[in-house]
This record gives C-alpha cells, structure tokens and sequence, in this order.
C-alpha cells in the first residue's frame, strides 16, 4: 500500500450473530496509518493502526479484525432489519471508489449483492497496509 493510499467504503457491523436489527452500516476507512469505522452518527466504532490490527475472514465473508483488543465482526451487506447508511455515511465515501481488481463470483453476485466480494477487498487492503492476518 503506497503512502497516500486509502480506501473508504460502508461496511456492516454485526453486533449480533442473531439480530439483524443490530447489524449496523459503518463508514470503514483504511490509510497506511488508520483503519476507523464510523457509525451513522459520526462517532468513532474503532480506530487503530493497521500494522497492530489482526484479523480473518471467514468463509462465509465475515471479516472478522481485532482492533485496540476487541473483535469487530463485519460484513458487506446488512440483513432485511438493518438500518440503511445515512446520507451523510454516502457522502463520507463518495470521493472513494473501489478498486476494479475486487471482482463478485455469479453466485456471490446475485445471491449476496457481492458482500463477500468487498470483504476479501478489505481483507486484502488490511494485509497490505500491514495488518496480521490469518
């Protein structure tokens, strides 16, 4: 990752493996020295740098980050319950597009709207800046 990389996109945060109402959009954003997640309200979810970040990601396309000792489990696409991003989460990302290697499987495409696609984005953009990841 060069040193004037970033990458910024809305992300979910499951904060229950059952609730979907609880899955919540958040603004991810990577820079050689910061991954943070904001939530709809502009408050700070996690901030960390990401060579002290470590992580996976699941088969499912769960990528899952432990940031200043607590895990964060984050999808690329919310539940029927989720919230939707807020316009001021939209205009956060706008100037960020993601990069045209990430490419969705038909079955990722159309069964999942490719949020397993965006997670391994992630997940590779996390192990370049630096991340330890499984």
């Amino acid at each position: 990752m060069s040193e004037h990389a970033g990458y910024a996109g809305i992300v979910y945060w499951r904060r229950s493996l059952w609730n979907g109402a609880r899955c919540v959009p958040v603004v991810l954003s990577l820079t050689p020295a910061e991954l943070r997640a904001q939530d709809g309200d502009g408050q700070v979810v996690f901030r960390g740098d990401p060579r002290k970040v470590d992580g996976r990601l699941t088969r499912l396309g769960t990528l899952v980050v432990n940031v200043e000792g607590k895990r964060y489990a984050l999808v690329g696409r919310g539940s029927d319950l989720s919230p939707a991003p807020t316009s001021g989460q939209h205009a956060a990302v706008s100037g960020f597009r993601p990069p045209s290697d990430v490419s969705a499987g038909a079955f990722d495409q159309i069964m999942n709207g490719g949020a397993m696609a965006r997670m391994r984005g992630w997940h590779s953009w996390l192990g370049a800046a630096g991340a330890r990841l499984r």
